[in-house]
């Protein structure tokens, strides 16, 4: 066991796909030292918090985007190529960084695992038609627990899940993004809670002394996942608004399961670029709807959710995706993190 060793990483470079300078080392950092720990890649903050709570002190966590980064636009310099390379784990998202795919399929021998193996992803078009419509509802239509995988709710906001594709950015200038996998599930609890219970699986499947070291330590995130999901579905049962007007579609998964409207300019990629006429589409509905807050975000330009703010005259607030954190972020981890959003929401649904 352990991690694997600098042999992989110095043929790589011997057939020049390494860099010299990212062959030092083996790709690893040892300033921290490893000993016999497991080494884990990961590809975003959201994934590196996970590994943390489940690996504890057994597992040397490396993520791949530097702190306070959109990890969007992530690209891979050679070293961090052989930091995938030497791994024990890559743990990542499929399709939420290209760079990432590409040097786990082509670099990582096999210890490649994907977010997707362990829950199901969403596409943007099925969390848009499951979102809820309900202005100022009970939020009934959210399942409490988790045994659902659709979190389904009611639309009464009058032309059921085409219009709601239509108002996330769908079938405007992203239509590309409607059947593509939406990656930012860590923002639904439940499913965050099965990637940390299959992550302690592989991680007892490579280091089987400490199975149950893992399997414990997944089981205390899962407690604390659900702690926040309650929080969430208290906190957001009754608001005047269920309406979200969000720089990016980040949320889907988040207003899927506690009966929210994601109103997005742009699809799942931070950096997409939404048309006036889109702009000015949905600053109407802000106006029409009484949406008195549009949201932007810590880490990626939000100047499409600013011009939607001041051509309707509303306020902007910031929500987070949680993607990364940064010094302007409003905690310094996933927790705090999402206990922070819902105080934003909760204040700017008006809820009660």
């Amino acid at each position: 066991m352990g991690r694997r060793s600098c042999v992989k990483a110095a043929a790589l470079c011997a057939v020049g796909v390494l860099a010299a300078s990212g062959c030092a080392g083996g790709g690893q950092d040892d300033e921290g030292g490893g000993g016999d720990r497991l080494s884990v890649a990961t590809g975003a903050y959201p994934l590196q918090w996970l590994t943390e709570q489940v690996g504890g002190d057994r597992v040397e966590v490396q993520n791949l985007a530097d702190p306070g980064t959109d990890p969007h636009e992530l690209e891979l310099s050679p070293r961090q190529i052989g930091t995938v390379s030497s791994a024990d784990i890559a743990f990542y998202i499929g399709g939420l960084q290209p760079a990432v795919d590409d040097a786990v399929a082509d670099q990582g021998g096999g210890n490649g695992l994907d977010v997707a193996e362990l829950v199901e992803l969403r596409t943007l078009e099925e969390n848009a038609e499951s979102g809820g419509h309900e202005h100022g509802g009970d939020g009934e239509g959210h399942e409490d627990g988790h045994g659902g995988e659709g979190d389904s709710h009611d639309d009464d906001h009058g032309s059921g899940g085409d219009e709601a594709a239509n108002e996330s950015g769908d079938a405007h200038d992203h239509g590309h993004d409607a059947g593509e996998p939406d990656p930012h599930m860590w923002l639904d609890t439940e499913r965050f809670a099965r990637a940390a219970e299959g992550l302690a699986d592989r991680l007892g499947e490579v280091d089987p002394e400490h199975a149950s070291d893992y399997a414990d330590n997944a089981e205390t995130v899962t407690g604390l996942l659900d702690e926040i999901d309650t929080e969430y579905s208290t906190g957001l049962a009754e608001c005047e608004s269920r309406d979200i007007v969000v720089s990016h579609s980040a949320f889907g998964y988040l207003a899927a399961r506690y009966d929210l409207h994601q109103i997005s300019p742009a699809g799942l990629d931070s950096h997409s670029e939404p048309s006036p006429g889109r702009l000015a589409e949905i600053a109407e509905t802000v106006r029409e709807e009484d949406i008195t807050t549009v949201f932007t975000e810590p880490l990626s330009d939000s100047g499409a959710a600013e011009t939607i703010a001041e051509e309707a005259g509303a306020e902007t607030a910031v929500l987070d995706p949680i993607e990364g954190v940064a010094d302007a972020s409003a905690g310094d981890d996933y927790p705090s993190l999402m206990r922070a959003n819902l105080d934003t929401l909760s204040e700017a649904l008006r809820c009660s």
